[in-house]
């Protein structure tokens, strides 16, 4: 089983109840497909295996938001487990923040530098692919794709959910 970086925008009235109904913000971050999986579409992401990759080159960089595993846990009780682990929160300041350090961190120079050796060394998830030697190319795609999901949460004052599943 693999591990994925896996995103849930929620509007100011849906994170205040997801944050006293945790049952009801996993429907929604796991809609059934005959109850709305299409118009989710929209409000979920998933960075796949890169999350790990995003995290080790975001930090190298000094991105100033954590927009992989988020910033603050979720005051549930325990046992809301969506993976490996509950989800955690970006507040929607979060993510403007996030948003506005946007062009200092371009996707096409995220692996300037880096050598899957260098991605190997730091363990980072998933190890095989760097111990191959694969180029890290890929996690600045999946960046790519994240930072448009990204500006539509800022534009519409959005926070996020975050976990691995």
């Amino acid at each position: 089983m693999s591990m994925n970086g896996q995103y849930l925008r929620l509007t100011p009235a849906e994170l205040e109840r997801a944050l006293h109904d945790p049952d009801w913000a996993a429907e929604l971050a796991h809609p059934r497909h005959d109850t709305g999986a299409l118009a989710a579409a929209e409000r979920v992401h998933e960075t796949d295996k890169a999350w790990h990759g995003l995290n080790f080159l975001l930090t190298r960089r000094g991105f100033p938001v954590d927009v992989v595993f988020g910033e603050a846990d979720m005051p549930w009780p325990a046992g809301h487990d969506w993976g490996y682990g509950p989800p955690r929160l970006l507040t929607a300041d979060r993510v403007r923040a996030a948003v506005d350090a946007l062009d200092a961190h371009a996707p096409d120079t995220l692996t300037d530098g880096v050598t899957p050796g260098d991605l190997a060394a730091a363990d980072i998830y998933p190890q095989i692919v760097w111990e191959r030697g694969e180029e890290p190319d890929w996690i600045a795609a999946h960046w790519a794709a994240l930072i448009p999901y990204l500006r539509a949460a800022a534009r519409d004052g959005d926070a996020l959910l975050l976990w691995i599943s």
